[in-house]
């Protein structure tokens, strides 16, 4: 038994000693509303009302997703994200049934289409496909280290680079499987799989990966909660964050727009590509500041050990290069090639639209039609979905978050049905009309940015400040 069902049981023993409250008092959605701090967090689950405030410090995927949604219902949310055992759990945090409120006609669907795609088998793992991407991956590895270290000349060395940028850009779509426990549906494999191997091969953190990604799922395009579009100093994705800049409900800070963050974000549609570029380079910096932070990490040993041979193996590699010079070459390229998968992100969320607050607030921002309304789809033949890893069925991916990456193509076609049958928004265009897209949004921003009055500079706001006094 794995130790979060442990303590899900302790809590809930918990739970059923000190409830006191019958579990078929009646509850209307606005009642339920009301409890919705950390002191006091009620969550709806199938009409069913439940009080989770003891089980925030508790919850695996971190404590945010369930600050974002108290109060509300959270049925598609928690279908798309907990294995079934977790249901089983649920009874010793009940206080009551929802009364009085009927779900309209496309949650409905919505979710009967789920059950159609359980039912039909699109949640169930084609290992085969994972055993030729293992395949792929280890020889995108292999020549990498080949032209690397058994080549002599510099123009093999630098396509080693080359190659071991592709293998990195890869292997992030496998984390962003294991971090969705996709692959073989239970949470111990794929955590170990990507703290494991992941960090080891890629030395970026999956636990601070899930700790944002998390975050974007529940709330996505949320100027105020999303990680994910939350840039300044570096990017606005929203006028809404300009001249006022916004205080991150992830980060715990105010986001200033400072002369700094005015010169970049008015310059952002020009930086957007360099900055790609290297931001593989934040992500280090990112997960080394989260392990070593007094955040609660799980397997945090093992994800030090991994990301500390990740560094290891790296710096034994670059020193098989003749000259520093080489070896500058090396990181750039090997960083800029793998920079491909964060324009790939990017692209989904950037040019969609963004919101005050937290959503599912009324049934026109149900959880169904929030993941439609900011994400997108990136058009491709068959034959190129291996380029994007199934980030390009972001679509899908957001409606339901844990169907394996190769089962996303095949349900696209019923999404798109559900969508046409409520006139709902669908949003899929190709990789370059998409580009353009966000570099327009970019753009729009960086105009009213220009005209925008910033705010005095101060370094210890700022995020050379962020970086002196180490925090993420």
């Amino acid at each position: 038994m794995t130790t979060v069902v442990k303590t899900v049981e302790a809590v809930n023993e918990s739970n059923l000693r000190a409830r006191k409250k019958n579990i078929n008092t009646p509850y209307t959605i606005e009642e339920v509303a009301k409890h919705n701090t950390e002191n006091d967090l009620w969550i709806i689950i199938n009409n069913k009302v439940y009080d989770v405030t003891k089980w925030i410090p508790y919850h695996p995927g971190g404590n945010l997703p369930i600050l974002n949604l108290g109060g509300h219902d959270v049925t598609d949310a928690f279908r798309g994200f907990h294995p079934d055992w977790a249901f089983k759990k649920l009874s010793a945090f009940q206080v009551g049934i929802l009364t009085g409120y009927e779900p309209n006609q496309v949650v409905k669907d919505y979710r009967a289409l789920d059950e159609k795609l359980r039912r039909e088998g699109y949640y169930k793992t084609h290992y085969m496909f994972y055993a030729k991407l293992y395949l792929w991956l280890s020889f995108l590895f292999c020549l990498s280290m080949y032209l690397t270290i058994y080549t002599t000349e510099l123009k093999w060395q630098m396509l080693g680079a080359l190659v071991l940028g592709m293998f990195w850009q890869q292997l992030a779509f496998v984390g962003h499987d294991t971090g969705h426990i996709s692959i073989s549906h239970n949470r111990d494999i794929d955590g170990w799989i990507g703290s494991t191997v992941g960090n080891f091969f890629g030395g970026v953190s999956l636990a601070w990966w899930k700790r944002t990604h998390n975050v974007h799922h529940v709330v996505p395009n949320s100027v105020q909660h999303d990680p994910d579009i939350q840039h300044l100093p570096i990017f606005a994705v929203t006028d809404k964050v300009i001249p006022d800049g916004v205080f991150s409900n992830y980060h715990k800070k105010q986001m200033t727009f400072d002369s700094f963050a005015k010169f970049m974000v008015s310059n952002q549609h020009i930086f957007y590509y360099p900055v790609m570029a290297v931001a593989r380079f934040n992500l280090y910096l990112q997960s080394i500041l989260l392990l070593f932070s007094n955040v609660d990490v799980q397997c945090r040993k093992a994800e030090i050990v991994s990301v500390g041979l990740f560094w290891c193996w790296y710096i034994k590699v670059l020193g098989f290069l003749p000259s520093t010079s080489a070896m500058i070459a090396y990181v750039l390229i090997s960083h800029v090639v793998a920079g491909l998968v964060h324009v790939q992100i990017c692209l989904s969320h950037f040019p969609m639209e963004t919101y005050d607050g937290v959503p599912y607030n009324s049934d026109d921002e149900c959880y169904c039609i929030t993941q439609l309304k900011t994400t997108l789809n990136v058009d491709c033949p068959e034959w190129l979905d291996w380029f994007h890893g199934g980030l390009q069925f972001q679509v899908e991916h957001h409606l339901f978050p844990r169907l394996p990456r190769h089962n996303l193509r095949h349900a696209r076609k019923l999404v798109k049905e559900l969508c046409k049958k409520h006139n709902l928004p669908y949003y899929e265009y190709g990789f370059v009309e998409a580009n353009r897209l966000l570099l327009l949004t970019l753009k729009n921003a960086a105009e009213v940015a220009k005209k925008a009055k910033e705010v005095k500079f101060s370094l210890k706001n700022s995020i050379i400040g962020d970086l002196l006094y180490a925090r993420g």
